[in-house]
């Protein structure tokens, strides 16, 4: 690799751009899949009425609960399987994979039989109200059975990027998902199944991309079978992860029962900001992910100045990605929301939300690209400390604030922004620092 001039930290290498992108592009494809799907979801079912469009927004806030709160089968094994691949050792890599395969199948079986128990006393919890509830639940317990296909799914995307294949994996997600955005709609109109159509067709489109996965790891002809050792090895790593994925899941979980106990409008309208910001999250989380295959196997082949460049051209490409995605959403600002419902109450609740959202998107260029390169470092305790003191001094006051004194959906996103400056703060401070940059095949 070439050194350049223009690096932010003196004696670092940069990778040439056609190698972050052409990891980063298919990774866009993979992390804007779903978040893309539950977008038309709510399209479809928000045409239903403002009913089901709440239960939808109460139900997959719980649902989206798993993927989010178990990133570790996805983000933790790529950091590890990064970090072998760069030391050459590519059967030890897929290993990883079929480790946290194994891990996805025993944690999703019993958050099935978990979540079948509970849906209903979390779902009141959060509602507030009888009809909602009811909504949700009945969307739930059907899209509850795909638990373990989800985490399967997620610990094959992990593996893959850190042998640095993203184009298998979009594929595979492609093809789940590209089912049940056709699925949905036939379900819920043609068929009759309303709000419960929407799950049975996601619950389709899980099979063929976990299946999918399966089958790729069947074809490394490694050995299969549970590594006790190995899954607590990534277990240990979870552990952070998942302590920073309860101050996410805190604050979105509140937001979500704040908005809800406004007005049925108000959770609708949250509901359609919130899963854009999910969405470009993982727009701008792309080219993380490139950072955390690259970072993981630059410290694996014992290269810091290699992975100190890749931190520096990620955080710039954020940025850029960040400003461009701001602008856009601001020209679009009176034309979007109308794509997701027509209900004249639900519309008049959106701007209190959106314009956060519009001007939060550069930070979040940042923040999140910043997060990635961590992340291939392996730097979890670093980000969980960081993320849990954002929650506790950012968020969580501002949006249970807003409960109290009445200041709907204005309160709650201004919570989130305070969250997001916060974070920018630290991630940005550890990676000029650059103590994270530490080498060897398996972070000490």
């Amino acid at each position: 690799m070439n050194s350049t001039q223009d690096d932010p930290v003196p004696g670092t290498e940069r990778v040439p751009p056609r190698t972050v992108f052409g990891l980063a592009v298919p990774a866009l494809g993979v992390l804007a899949a779903e978040p893309l799907y539950v977008l038309v979801d709510t399209a479809v079912v928000g045409h239903l009425g403002a009913l089901p469009l709440a239960g939808l927004a109460v139900g997959g806030v719980i649902l989206s609960q798993i993927s989010t709160q178990l990133t570790f089968l996805s983000y933790g094994t790529t950091s590890r399987t990064a970090r072998l691949h760069g030391a050459g050792r590519r059967a030890e890599a897929v290993s990883e994979g079929v480790q946290a395969t194994w891990l996805a199948v025993i944690v999703g079986l019993i958050l099935v039989v978990a979540g079948q128990l509970l849906a209903g006393p979390i779902a009141g919890v959060l509602s507030g109200s009888g009809e909602v509830t009811g909504a949700a639940v009945s969307w739930l317990r059907i899209a509850l059975l795909g638990t373990p296909l989800i985490l399967i799914t997620m610990a094959g995307n992990g593996w893959m990027r850190g042998v640095q294949d993203t184009a298998r994996p979009l594929r595979y997600v492609l093809a789940g998902n590209g089912i049940s955005a056709v699925l949905c709609p036939l379900l819920v109109y043609p068929a009759g199944l309303g709000l419960e159509g929407s799950a049975v067709a996601n619950l389709i489109g899980q099979v063929f991309s976990a299946g999918l996965f399966v089958r790729a790891l069947l074809t490394e002809k490694v050995p299969m079978r549970p590594r006790r050792e190995v899954m607590w090895a990534q277990l240990g790593l979870g552990r952070d992860l998942v302590l920073r994925s309860l101050a996410f899941q805190a604050c979105f979980v509140s937001a979500a029962a704040v908005a809800a106990r406004t007005s049925t409008e108000a959770v609708g309208a949250h509901q359609i900001v919130l899963q854009l910001w999910v969405f470009l999250s993982l727009v701008l989380d792309s080219v993380a992910i490139a950072a955390q295959a690259l970072v993981g196997a630059a410290l694996g082949s014992g290269s810091s100045r290699r992975a100190r460049g890749v931190a520096g051209q990620i955080t710039r490409y954020g940025l850029i990605l960040g400003v461009v995605l701001c602008g856009l959403f601001a020209a679009v600002s009176q034309v979007l929301p109308r794509a997701f419902t027509t209900d004249p109450g639900v519309l008049a609740e959106v701007p209190h939300a959106w314009w956060f959202f519009v001007a939060l998107q550069p930070i979040a260029g940042v923040v999140f690209a910043i997060d990635g390169v961590l992340l291939g470092a392996g730097d979890a305790a670093f980000l969980r400390n960081a993320t849990l003191l954002s929650a506790a001094l950012g968020f969580l006051p501002l949006v249970w604030a807003s409960l109290g004194f009445g200041w709907g959906l204005a309160g709650i996103w201004t919570g989130l922004s305070l969250f997001m400056v916060f974070r920018l703060i630290a991630v940005v401070l550890r990676w000029r620092s650059g103590r994270w940059a530490v080498v060897g095949a398996v972070r000490a």
